[in-house]
């Protein structure tokens, strides 16, 4: 990829970690909603729905023609949606998503007028190993945004710059509540994948980061011992929930049968919080009014029209959203490879 493409992805500002991110009485409930509406899936469950799809959002490509399958990125990380359309959609926890501390913190990242409150997300984890590959989340484009658009879809538009005309101004406060001893912290590369990355330390309770994530790569630093990292008998259709017998623990099972055991001690919670930004009232007004709107058709004959240009001799599918050859073409074209500098995984103590 152009040296020139991989510079630009680096976010507004640096992150700003602030502490005590949640009062003590709004974890609890943010933990309780957790806890009492599960089980809970694994992210590539809810979000791909082909190995292929999870290549495309993530650095690095495979040769042409190579079949990936699950197994190369399954991880023990689960996923819930706290709020949506801008909605909360748990009650007790509306406080939490309709956050004036996060708004104000939002505009004041980004300089602008106004923040709109769009999203926010949990993910529940045990040990588990480095977050997948450094990537960047998936931004929304005018027209273009989750509920009618696969992330792969939105990470590549994002990766190529093509689109940038379009691409929403964005804003998260990301919170993390990890008391363990070893790793569990969040990876990350301010001044782009070509330059050293850095780390925000675990443990810590409380701990977030003001960030655009979606210009900044990313990850999350493996936590907990080794050898329960990758628990065996994981599977796409996964799901963890709570563990009755053992309270504050969890459990992992695969086709209702129980393949990990998680203790209180070493849960980790990440806590997502997300806003559109605008600038300044002309930019919430094109928004609001739709008058320069992306379409499905107007991305996929930009990415032809580049890829032929490039020189790329290809078939057009006829479901370019989800044809893997044309997903494994897009993802070689446009990919930035992996940063030059990349973490180790932490290791447990040896004992005395």
């Amino acid at each position: 990829m152009n040296p020139e493409i991989i510079a630009k992805f680096r976010p507004v500002a640096p992150p700003r970690i602030i502490e005590d991110a949640y009062t003590a009485d709004q974890f609890e409930r943010l933990v309780g909603v957790v806890t009492e509406n599960g089980p809970w899936s694994l992210i590539l469950a809810q979000h791909f729905k082909t190995p292929e799809e999870v290549i495309a959002t993530t650095t690095g490509s495979v040769p042409e023609g190579f079949k990936p399958t699950w197994d190369m990125f399954l991880s023990p990380v689960f996923r819930g949606y706290l709020a949506k359309g801008s909605t909360s959609l748990y009650p007790e926890i509306e406080d939490c998503f309709l956050n004036i501390k996060f708004l104000d913190l939002a505009r004041e990242y980004w300089g602008a007028k106004y923040a709109q409150p769009e999203s926010m997300l949990f993910n529940i984890q045990g040990p588990c190993p480095m977050g997948g590959m450094p990537h960047i989340d998936g931004t929304r484009f005018r027209g273009i945004d989750m509920d009618n658009t696969p992330p792969w879809l939105m990470n590549t538009m994002c990766k190529s710059t093509l689109f940038q005309r379009w691409q929403a101004k964005k804003a998260q406060v990301i919170a993390w509540y990890y008391k363990g001893s070893v790793g569990g912290g969040f990876h990350y590369w301010p001044d782009g994948p070509a330059n050293p990355f850095k780390t925000v330390p675990a443990p810590m309770w409380g701990r977030a980061v003001v960030v655009e994530n979606e210009m900044m790569y990313h990850t999350a630093e493996a936590n907990g011992p080794e050898d329960m990292r990758r628990p065996a008998g994981l599977d796409i259709t996964s799901l963890i929930e709570p563990d009755r017998a053992h309270p504050g623990g969890w459990q992992i099972t695969t086709d209702g049968q129980v393949i990990q055991q998680i203790p209180v001690e070493e849960m980790r919670y990440l806590f997502h919080w997300n806003a559109q930004i605008f600038m300044d009232l002309d930019e919430l007004k094109l928004t609001l009014d739709h008058k320069d709107d992306l379409t499905h058709d107007q991305v996929f004959d930009t990415f032809i029209a580049d890829l032929r240009q490039r020189g790329h001799t290809f078939e057009v599918p006829s479901d370019p959203m989800y044809d893997p050859a044309f997903i494994g073409l897009l993802t070689r074209v446009y990919d930035h490879g992996y940063p030059t500098h990349m973490p180790t995984e932490p290791l447990s103590p040896l004992a005395a």
